[in-house]
């Protein structure tokens, strides 16, 4: 599962946060006294991938505009501009939006969302 890999958080996308939580919440159910240690690490695993990667992500996606949300994301992936220019569209693009001076179209938003696996409305 590539959730209990050996990835840094920033490899930790929504989706996964999503999966984490689902996982988190059926051990709960089961119970403390009913898991097995390995449950019961996994839980503690998950509990901190997930207080660390919303932590990050909502915090960020609060106080962020949306060209300021794109830098972070590259910057968290290790990824540079020159990554955007097939999902925006062109250098220039990309440019323009990482400099604040271009909005964001609804459409490029989802490109984004699906591009670093996050919702769209990080971007608008």
């Amino acid at each position: 599962m590539r959730i209990v890999s050996e990835k840094r958080i920033r490899e930790f996308p929504e989706e996964e946060n999503e999966r984490a939580l689902a996982i988190v919440e059926s051990l709960m159910e089961k119970g403390e006294r009913n898991m097995t240690p390995e449950e019961d690490a996994l839980l503690d695993l998950l509990t901190n991938l997930i207080r660390d990667y919303e932590a990050t992500a909502y915090a960020a996606r609060e106080k962020s505009k949306p060209h300021e949300m794109v830098a972070f994301l590259l910057e968290q992936r290790g990824l540079t501009p020159k990554d955007l220019w097939p999902v925006i569209g062109s250098k220039g693009r990309v440019s323009e939006i990482l400099a604040g001076k271009r909005n964001i179209s609804k459409e490029q938003a989802k490109k984004l969302a699906e591009f670093f696996q996050v919702r769209a409305d990080l971007f608008l």
